[in-house]
């Protein structure tokens, strides 16, 4: 046993988030924390890591137990540069590689004062047994694409966010407490942290809206509702079998009573014939069953809204031709052509960062493409939930984000805006709060609400599931299922992509956008077929095709020096690359750090030779292709 609550209780005013819980985790278990927003999952976590302390009961834990816990909040701004806010959890280990961080990157022009202390320090972190958690932080940070030597300052929010993410995971501590880890995370950096945490030695407990996630990682689930904290043991689909089964034996106990109830409260109103009966027990049974019915909590309402999708839009909604997009050199999209049909409901998928939200903007027409031709069907009506929210005015309230009256117009009918914002879990106190006091979720559920005033017969939706609890997910699923019209879905959330999406579009590098049937399953299964057939495993630049490669070896246009360079280039990458592995894995041996300085600094001098080579015989590879496409187009 790690760590166990007994009877805690925890309230904010006359809300009760924790009515005398009890639970206990045992290392090794990976236990997934779920309930509806705002039930108190944070609150929890905040009990159990001892920032918040409960207002009755007792927790008990191990002597030694080390905790580390991600927040949801953002931190705020430090002068830190990443790899320094990251090694900060290590303590004197983690003070001792940034400080070797500096020095190794300053060799260069170190002196020998700075090589004496590079030295020393390499000798106490060779006593702590240091070298494998430096090579861990480096490996956390490339895995979530994160550049060591930025500062936090100058970092967006959700890159603050991963780099506290990185840093509970280097701590390496008996129990980890993460709230909500994969926001601001693409896929490629999820499925890595899923990997991770299946392989982590500590217990796990974690609170996430991705299913696929819970589905993949959880031992046990934990249900949070009204104040109660129930164990699921098993899988996520397990409990979700058995968390229905328990809700609809809480409705048949509460008709029964209500229907007992009922036949009490006759009884009293027949008056004096009643109090004739002298049956005192049974009047004082009838005002505890009436005290009974008023303190139940009624389990929290689904949310219900639907979509208009207005007047049917032309057969053809959008058709790239050729279009390429980019800043100064930077090839941000590359040469796409695509038709998006009527109907069709397209992901997109890709890193932060590759051009998912501009991919949007071309289509929406709010950026011009540098090159080809966007064509936009006929009688297109768009709404467009943007990531950012920018339709919200988070100096208006709820209800003056909605309309500038008392009403809206869903559907063609007129509705109270207190009345259709219950369709969205928007209680009647909290219309008129400023919006910049709402929760990630509740934000996101606004904005779902003022798009759906409007008739559109093609939606744009870019990453709407973050914050979303799962009932409103599976809701919005539905939802999009049924919709006729045109959808255009940007997300990370690998089971939202599956149950509503037909086809993708995938972002894979240096502009390429590749187009595969179905959701993010299909994409995978795609993707392993075709790297069993490739016929060769060198890298090759993203915007080279094979039949473009062997075209550009037989080209007559290039002159012959370039030919033969162009059919060089490939095996030359090959050693290039060969070379950078067995450096790479030297680096990672404790055994490296014990050689002299010179030898050290040698190597890493090399190491970044490579790297510098590696960029160069990609570009001039890229500079040969175009200039062989050019002679022949």
């Amino acid at each position: 046993m790690l760590l166990r609550l007994d009877d805690i209780s925890l309230a904010y005013g006359h809300v009760a988030l924790l009515d005398h819980i009890k639970f206990q985790i045992d290392s090794g278990e990976r236990v997934c924390l779920v309930g509806r927003n705002g039930t108190g999952k944070t609150s929890l976590l905040k009990v159990i890591s001892g920032i918040v302390q409960p207002d009755e009961g007792t927790i008990w834990q191990q002597e030694t137990l080390r905790i580390a816990y991600l927040e949801q909040e953002v931190p705020p701004d430090t002068e830190q540069n990443i790899f320094e806010a990251v090694a900060a959890g290590l303590g004197e280990l983690g003070m001792l590689l940034t400080e070797y961080h500096h020095l190794s990157h300053e060799a260069h022009a170190a002196g020998a004062a700075a090589l004496k202390r590079m030295a020393e320090v390499h000798a106490r972190i060779d006593a702590l047994h240091g070298w494998n958690i430096n090579q861990k932080v480096e490996t956390v940070l490339t895995r979530l694409s994160l550049p060591a030597d930025q500062l936090l300052s100058n970092s967006s929010g959700g890159v603050r966010r991963q780099v506290m993410l990185a840093r509970a995971l280097v701590s390496e501590p008996d129990l980890l407490l993460l709230d909500e880890p994969t926001n601001h995370l693409d896929i490629r950096a999820i499925t890595w942290l899923e990997d991770y945490l299946r392989d982590y030695p500590g217990a796990l407990i974690f609170v996430t809206h991705d299913r696929t996630l819970m589905r993949n990682l959880a031992s046990r689930i934990i249900d949070l509702d009204r104040g109660k904290l129930t164990s699921f043991p098993g899988d996520f689909d397990n409990y979700l079998r058995r968390k229905e089964e328990f809700l609809e034996i809480e409705a048949r106990a509460a008709s029964n009573f209500d229907k007992k109830l009922a036949e009490e409260e006759e009884w009293i109103r027949q008056g004096i014939k009643a109090r004739r009966t002298r049956n005192e027990g049974r009047a004082r049974a009838l005002q505890a069953m009436r005290r009974e019915r008023a303190l139940r909590l009624e389990a929290p309402g689904k949310a219900r809204f639907g979509i208009d999708a207005g007047e049917l839009s032309g057969k053809l909604v959008v058709d790239l031709r050729r279009v390429s997009f980019r800043y100064g050199e930077q090839f941000i999209i590359r040469d796409l052509s695509t038709c998006i049909l009527r109907g069709d409901r397209v992901g997109i998928i890709g890193p932060n960062g590759s051009g998912k939200s501009t991919l949007l903007r071309l289509i929406l027409g709010e950026v011009a493409p540098t090159s080809g031709q966007i064509v936009l069907g006929a009688r297109l009506e768009v709404v467009y939930f943007d990531q950012h929210r920018r339709l919200l005015d988070l100096e208006r309230t709820v209800r003056e984000n909605m309309s500038d009256s008392d009403y809206v117009t869903v559907r063609g009918r007129s509705r109270h805006v207190i009345g259709y914002l219950k369709d969205f879990l928007f209680p009647p106190a909290r219309i008129d709060s400023p919006v910049s006091v709402l929760s990630g979720g509740e934000r996101n559920r606004l904005l779902l609400a003022k798009i759906f005033t409007r008739p559109a017969n093609m939606i744009v939706l870019d990453e709407p599931t973050n914050d979303l609890d799962v009932d409103t997910l599976e809701l919005l699923e539905d939802l999009l299922a049924d919709y006729e019209g045109t959808l255009l879905l940007v997300s990370h959330d690998r089971t939202f992509l599956d149950n509503v999406v037909t086809s993708t579009l995938v972002f894979e590098g240096g502009g390429k956008v590749t187009e595969y049937a179905g959701g993010y399953e299909d994409w995978q299964l795609q993707r392993r077929l075709a790297s069993i057939e490739a016929p060769s495993r060198i890298r090759k630049p993203a915007t080279m095709a094979s039949s473009e490669k062997k075209a550009a070896a037989k080209s007559a246009r290039l002159s012959y020096k370039e030919q033969r360079e162009l059919e060089s280039l490939p095996e030359k990458i090959e050693m290039l690359e060969s070379e950078q592995a067995e450096l790479h894995a030297a680096m990672g041996n404790g055994e490296f750090y014990r050689q002299s300085s010179d030898k050290i600094i040698t190597t890493m001098d090399r190491l970044r030779a490579i790297e510098n080579e590696l960029k160069a015989c990609y570009d001039r590879w890229e500079v040969l292709e175009k200039m062989k496409g050019e002679a022949e187009g």
